[in-house]
């Protein structure tokens, strides 16, 4: 049985290029504070990884996003989304094992490093839940990658934030 094209419902079909725009100039607004504040940033050893994932998180939330908009297969998107999922969890994993080394030299709480670690995790989960949805065929999957890019813009934006202004304290 041929798996049916996916078309994003309606509703999405209205703004889709502005979505993608949209998480384009966040991922950009993350790389020019980084760049703004580099010299900072090298300061810390986990904060160039943490950057890092930041970008990623958002380059991932806007490759989904310009996918979502092609008219393919389920399973090819699920593919697609599976791929990008687990080279930006690769990074995440990275970044993690970094901010835990980092923590004792730091002097930061265990609890700090953790929590960071465990929020940088389950933005990536709903991604990885739905690439398995579209890999299967179901459309659902579609929805449980879109609460991931919700989770991602909130706490990517709570990340620039930080490598924006709460670094210069």
């Amino acid at each position: 049985m041929p798996y049916p094209l996916y078309t994003a419902p309606l509703y999405v079909d209205q703004f889709p290029d502005r979505r993608s725009w949209f998480f384009a100039a966040l991922a950009g607004l993350a790389i020019v504070a980084i760049s703004v504040n580099l010299t900072r940033i090298l300061e810390f050893p986990h904060l160039p990884a943490r950057s890092a994932v930041t970008v990623a998180r958002l380059v991932l939330i806007l490759v989904y996003s310009i996918a979502a908009l092609i008219p393919q297969p389920l399973p090819v998107l699920g593919a697609q989304l599976a791929v990008f999922t687990l080279a930006t969890w690769y990074l995440e994993i990275k970044s993690n094992r970094r901010s835990i080394h980092a923590r004792a030299q730091l002097g930061r709480p265990r609890f700090e490093s953790m929590l960071e670690s465990v929020l940088g995790e389950v933005q990536l989960l709903p991604f990885l839940v739905g690439a398995i949805l579209l890999l299967a065929g179901h459309s659902s999957g579609y929805y449980c990658a879109a609460f991931g890019v919700l989770a991602i813009f909130i706490f990517s934006t709570l990340n620039i934030w930080v490598l924006l202004v709460e670094i210069m304290r």
